[in-house]
């Protein structure tokens, strides 16, 4: 008998060694407050980040007042096996006068962005998905400061201002597209809301950021 339970468990050893990977891996629902992992990275002042209560859940509200603040949330991903990134988010309005294309507008009410890091920093590329003020939905330009961080106009204008707005990005095939060739190691997700070159305010909820594998849908 003792044999046979021996034999019975060293069966399972490799099912266990073996196992699939997780289907999603969760950056932040903020249902447990803001998770530790977050760390600021303060450009101009600080934007204001707080978990708060909404229709019974949680969710990240960000108010900046001429300020420029974001969270990083830093984790090494392959994204050739987590290509898709979903969140949630909601605006105030759009930044009056922000514009993508000019480094004195350069203000977003709302952004997720990937961090694909290179020990020399001047190579570290960003996608940046933004909630554009002007730039038409679907378009994808440069950050005035650099071609390393390209700009992916996901929702533009105030039209659904006030209204949560959910969106799915393959990361991966974005990258390809942008940048044409296979992506490096993602090494942080960030959420920024900016309004200090226009010297205005912002205001911006994001809520359930996470990456999964590809289904046969995408």
């Amino acid at each position: 008998m003792m044999k046979r339970i021996v034999f019975l468990i060293f069966l399972l050893l490799p099912i266990r060694s073996f196992a699939e990977p997780a289907t999603t891996i969760l950056i932040d629902d903020f249902e447990d407050g803001l998770s530790p992992d977050w760390t600021v990275e303060s450009f101009v002042g600080e934007t204001d980040y707080q978990v708060v209560e909404e229709n019974g859940s949680h969710v990240l509200a960000a108010t900046s007042k001429g300020t420029a603040s974001g969270l990083f949330f830093e984790k090494e991903i392959d994204l050739a096996t987590y290509p898709i990134l979903s969140w949630r988010w909601k605006i105030d309005q759009t930044v009056p006068g922000g514009d993508v294309r000019s480094k004195e507008k350069d203000d977003y009410p709302a952004r997720v962005y990937v961090v694909f890091p290179h020990w020399f920093f001047p190579k570290t590329r960003s996608i940046n998905y933004i909630w554009a003020n002007r730039l038409p939905a679907g378009e994808i330009v440069p950050s005035p400061y650099t071609a390393n961080s390209q700009m992916v106009a996901v929702r533009s204008g105030g039209d659904a201002a006030g209204k949560w707005q959910s969106e799915r990005r393959n990361v991966y095939a974005d990258y390809r597209r942008i940048f044409g060739e296979e992506p490096r190691l993602v090494g942080a997700i960030a959420i920024m809301t900016d309004s200090d070159n226009t010297g205005t305010s912002a205001r911006a909820w994001y809520d359930d950021l996470q990456l999964s594998k590809e289904s046969s849908g995408d």
